[in-house]
Order: C-alpha cells, then structure tokens, then sequence
C-alpha cells in the first residue's frame, strides 16, 4: 500500500507535471529547430513570439466568454486558437519582410540575424507587455480536473490522491496531434519535402526549382502555428505572463541543442529530457521516501536537490554539458 502511495505521490508531483511540460517545450523547440534547419540562423524572438500568438488567443477568448460562447468542459481557449495562429502569422510573416528578408538578401553571417532576432525579442516583448499588461492573466475555464484527489482517494481507498488536471491531458493530446501532423506535412506534401530538401542543402534545392520564398513563407506559417499552441497550452496549464516566456527561451533552447538542432525528432526528445530534468531536480523528494522507506529512516528535511527557483538554472547546466561533450546533440544535428 505505501509503495502505491509513493507511486501516486510520483506520478502528481514528477511524472504528469514533466510530461505536460516536456510536451509544451517540444511543441517550442520544434519552431527553434526548424527556424535553425531551414533559415539557418537561432531565432531568440521565439519566446516571445509564443507569448504574442497566446495573448492573441487569449484575447479572442475573453471576447468569445463575453459574448456568452464556450465549449462545454474544455477550454473557450481551444476555439480561440486558430485567431491566435492567424495572429502570430501576421506579425511573424511581416516581421519577416520588413527585418529578416533584407539579412537573408545581404547574404549575412548567421550571427547577425542572432542579434537582429535579439532586437525583434524586444520589440515583441513590449508589444504584449504594453497590450494586455505585466501582470497573470487568467483564461482557463471548463472542467478543471479529470481526475481529483478527492474522487481518486475514494475510489481506491489510498491515502495519497491522483489529481490530473484538464490541462496536462488536453496539451499532451494536442501535442501529440500537432507533431503527427508536422511530420506528416514535412514527409507526404510536396511542400514539406521541398523545405527538407532547402534544409539538406540549399545550392542544390534551388537548382532543383525550388522557390525560396515559398519554403521562408510556409516555415514562418508553420513555426506560428507550434509557437501559438505551445505558448496557449503552457498559458493554460500555469498561467499568462508575458515575462515568462521570456524565460522560458532557455530550457527551449536547451531542448533543440540536447535533442540536436535541426532535427524534428530531436527537438522533441530534448524537450522531455529537459522537463524531466528540471522537474525531478527541483521535486521535495520527501513525501515519497516517505511511503518507502523505515519509519526510522525517514528523512527529515525535503530532500529536495534545488529550489524550484532555480529550475532554469538545471536547463542551463545541462546545455552546457552538451555543447562541451556532444555539440551535435543526441540525434546529431548540426553543431551550434
């Protein structure tokens, strides 16, 4: 019975809470990758482009609850979303005519577009700061658990209880969607695998016909798209705050590298590796060695390696290790 209620324990604190994240960071370093991949250069605005399609959607979904329109026990957000994609795809596609394309054309060192996209991370930032404000925005609704600890501990009689919240399952279903999808696209549609192949190797994509803006245009398209559901799903599973995903540009990044930056497969890989990393090192790891070990041994403080505080310094480390020891990640993309 106590090795069950340390199981439940793990699975409410670690497991469920890692893998919703680790979801979320790989639908965001997806967008990384194939910026990286395809444009060939590292895109710090992503964080806050996440941040934009979001507050797009969060906005419309204000106006839909308004207007009295939800959708039943899911979330208003989820009617909201493709307004926020539609959102984020203007901006990124003007962004990238009117800052990026000139770059491209100048035939710019990589680096350049790094600090261009830098500035442009800035300039999005204020955008949304100054739109809906600093602050926590609220938008959830619907039915908030699946499963509560209440009902979880009354149907099976254990002391700990099960939570899993609305949240967690709807951005591991939607993640799974959105990924079978993109890969879909990028390996059946004649537009996917031109943009493979502009990826591979561009001389020879551009010999072969290729139209280049074409392949620009449908990967800004495509890196809204998993911007704006990421940054919507981590918006609804803790909460909207424009500097958050600021923040959250690190354990992205760090996430594109592990897994090996221009690899699809990779990007996702990393983003549960990093999760996973981030969540276990900060966990207070008491409650469960609690259920198994000897009353006698029970550790008395937390047992808790890091403050959550400091969780992004756990995808910083590990960035680091991997650029020293493997730089091509472990699905050996290309090296930084």
């Amino acid at each position: 019975m106590d090795f069950l209620n340390a199981l439940v324990a793990l699975s409410n604190f670690v497991l469920i809470p890692a893998i919703a994240y680790g979801s979320q960071l790989a639908l965001g370093a997806l967008g990384v990758t194939l910026i990286y991949g395809i444009l060939r250069f590292s895109n710090f605005a992503h964080g806050d482009t996440m941040a934009f399609g979001a507050m797009v959607t969060i906005l419309v979904t204000w106006a839909l609850q308004a207007a009295g329109i939800s959708f039943g026990p899911l979330p208003t957000a989820l009617l909201a979303l493709p307004f926020g994609i539609i959102g984020a795809a203007a901006l990124l596609l003007l962004t990238d005519k009117f800052v990026y394309q000139f770059y491209r054309r100048q035939k710019a060192a990589p680096v350049i577009l790094v600090i261009v996209s830098m500035g442009v991370m800035f300039i999005m930032n204020g955008l949304v700061r100054f739109i809906i404000g600093p602050d926590d925005q609220r938008f959830a609704d619907g039915a908030r658990f699946l499963i509560s600890a209440r009902d979880f501990r009354e149907m099976t009689g254990l002391a700990e209880g099960l939570a899993i919240r609305s949240s967690q399952v709807i951005t591991v279903v939607t993640a799974v969607i959105v990924v079978a999808i993109l890969f879909w696209f990028l390996n059946r549609t004649r537009t996917g695998k031109s943009m493979r192949a502009f990826s591979d190797n561009e001389d020879l994509a551009l010999l072969s016909g290729i139209n280049p803006d074409r392949v620009v245009m449908y990967t800004w398209l495509i890196v809204a798209a998993l911007a704006t559901v990421a940054g919507t799903l981590y918006g609804l599973d803790k909460s909207f705050k424009p500097f958050t995903y600021f923040q959250l540009l690190l354990p992205i990044f760090a996430s594109a590298i592990v897994g090996g930056l221009g690899s699809p497969v990779g990007a996702i890989v990393g983003g549960f590796v990093i999760a996973f990393s981030e969540v276990t090192i900060t966990y207070a790891w008491k409650k469960v060695l609690g259920y198994l070990m000897p009353e006698s041994l029970e550790p008395d403080g937390l047992v808790q390696l890091l403050s959550t505080d400091y969780k992004f310094a756990v995808s910083f480390v590990i960035l680091i290790i991997v650029l020293l020891f493997r730089p091509t990640g472990l699905f050996k993309g290309k090296a930084v």
